[in-house]
Order: structure tokens, then C-alpha cells, then sequence
């Protein structure tokens, strides 16, 4: 019982996964449902008080459904959302390793919930302060309900506020996480000049600075006598080549542009 409804107990410091708190979700098995916002609380086991406040408010759900919803006839096994982090899910999986030494609580809402911090509760929280795998503390309702032919006790969602970051559950790897060992001025410095990592299928040349490959030599001419007799004629060197003299002039004549003599 919490503020005098025996249906409502507020739990005491919990971890919570698979958080819906920002924006609804659809539920996966029955995609005509109305999305929800839901969390899945992890309550320690050590916590018996809060753990029996929670039987003793799904006994006063059922005793209430038995005389509004069920006919007055108990159902002679009543699914409760109380489950055991210890043990397996309802399919024969076990639960997660978050889950082990805790009972394991779903709680939805078609109300989006209010989430603040136990050192503001008149603000709420930015949206990146809101993950699976924070510690909180929640506020919870259960109820009965007869669907399709279906009855036993729900878990409604009521505010949650937030008393401590934890590992997130989400699969992702902090910051600290991603740079730990690497101190300040620790990184490697890269040497500029040297060689560089051979891509491969790549040629790879020697470095000698920034010249670049001397051009590959152009094929050898082939050998005459090889080849088409038309370009073994082409090759082939004039027998003889007559040489020309310079005719220089003899004495006593005229330059034909000047009029003067030689």
C-alpha cells in the first residue's frame, strides 16, 4: 500500500531495462495494441519489505477483479507480473545476467510517466539522462483484467525518479570506456616522411621523398631482321651518303648584294 491505495506500493532503489520512458512503444506481439511507455524494473532480492508489499497489493488487485471483472470465480492459476530474475521466462529462456538476485517487474502506461531526480523533483530529466540501466526509484499500481478470455493481474506504471546512473543495458560502451589506458599525451605521434602502410593491390615504391616513379623506358625497337621485310627496309642504313662541301667564294669577285668585292 502506498498513500492509503492498497493497490499502489512505491519500491525502493531498483535498476531498470528495456526503458520506454521518452517515447511510447509498440508491443511486438500485438501490433494493433495502443503503444505504451514501459520499463522492466529489477528489484533486489534483499529488499523484503518492498517485495512484500508487492504480493500484498496484486492479492488486493485480485480480490478487487474477482468481484468486478472475473464473476466472482478466481482464475486457478493467476498469471501475476512478478517474475523470478533467477529462473527462466515464460518461452523456457533464462533471464538476462542484469536479472540474476533480483525479482523482475514490467510496468506500463498509456500516460507518459514523470521522470525526475531525487535531487529536483520539480524538474524533470533531459532525455539523455533517461537509459536502461539507471537506478531509481518507482511508482506502481496493479490491477485485473479480462481480455480475450484471459484474466490475471497487470502492472500499471505510475512516476519514476531517478537516483543514480548505472552500467547502461543498452549494449553501448561509455566514453571512459572507450579511451581507458590512454593517458594525456599518451597517443602516438604519426611520422610524416615515412613510409606509408602498403594498400592491397597497390604497387608500393621506395620512398625518396616527394619525387615521384622515374616513367617506365619505352620497348626496345625490335632487332631488324625480325618482323615484316617492310620495316627491316625502313631500318636499314643508305649504303652510302654523299657529303656536301661549302663553296667558298674565290678572289676578286662581287658580292651580289653588296656590289662590293669579296
Amino acid at each position: 500500500m502506498y498513500n492509503n491505495v492498497a493497490t499502489r506500493v512505491l519500491t525502493g532503489e531498483c535498476r531498470l531495462s528495456y526503458v520506454n520512458l521518452i517515447a511510447p512503444r509498440a508491443n511486438n506481439n500485438d501490433p494493433s495494441a495502443k503503444p505504451k511507455y514501459s520499463a522492466t524494473l529489477l528489484i533486489p532480492k534483499t529488499d523484503t519489505a518492498v517485495y512484500q508489499n508487492i504480493l500484498q497489493s496484486i492479492e488486493a488487485a485480485a480480490v478487487d477483479a474477482q468481484g468486478k471483472l472475473w464473476n466472482g470465480v478466481r482464475p486457478p492459476v493467476m498469471p501475476i507480473p512478478i517474475h523470478d530474475g533467477d529462473g527462466v521466462r515464460d518461452n523456457g529462456t533464462p533471464y538476462g545476467p542484469e536479472c540474476k538476485g533480483c525479482w523482475v517487474i514490467t510496468a506500463s502506461s498509456n500516460n507518459k510517466p514523470q521522470v525526475i531526480h531525487q535531487s529536483d523533483i520539480n524538474t524533470e530529466l533531459a532525455p539523455q539522462d533517461i537509459y536502461s540501466g539507471m537506478y531509481a526509484r518507482v511508482t506502481i499500481n496493479f490491477f485485473g483484467y479480462n481480455r480475450a478470455g484471459k484474466r490475471g493481474i497487470g502492472c500499471g506504471l505510475g512516476n519514476v525518479m531517478k537516483t543514480r546512473d548505472g552500467e547502461p543495458l543498452a549494449g553501448g560502451a561509455s566514453a571512459a570506456a572507450d579511451f581507458a589506458g590512454i593517458a594525456a599525451g599518451g597517443v602516438a605521434t604519426p611520422t610524416y616522411g615515412g613510409a606509408m602502410p602498403a594498400t592491397p593491390g597497390q604497387m608500393t615504391y621506395p620512398n625518396i621523398g616527394y619525387g615521384v616513379p622515374a616513367p617506365a623506358q619505352a620497348p626496345a625497337a625490335p632487332t631488324p631482321g625480325y618482323g615484316t621485310d617492310q620495316y627491316a627496309q625502313q631500318q636499314a642504313a643508305p649504303a652510302y651518303m654523299p657529303q656536301q662541301t661549302q663553296a667558298y667564294p674565290q678572289a676578286g669577285s662581287v658580292n651580289p648584294l653588296t656590289g662590293q668585292p669579296w
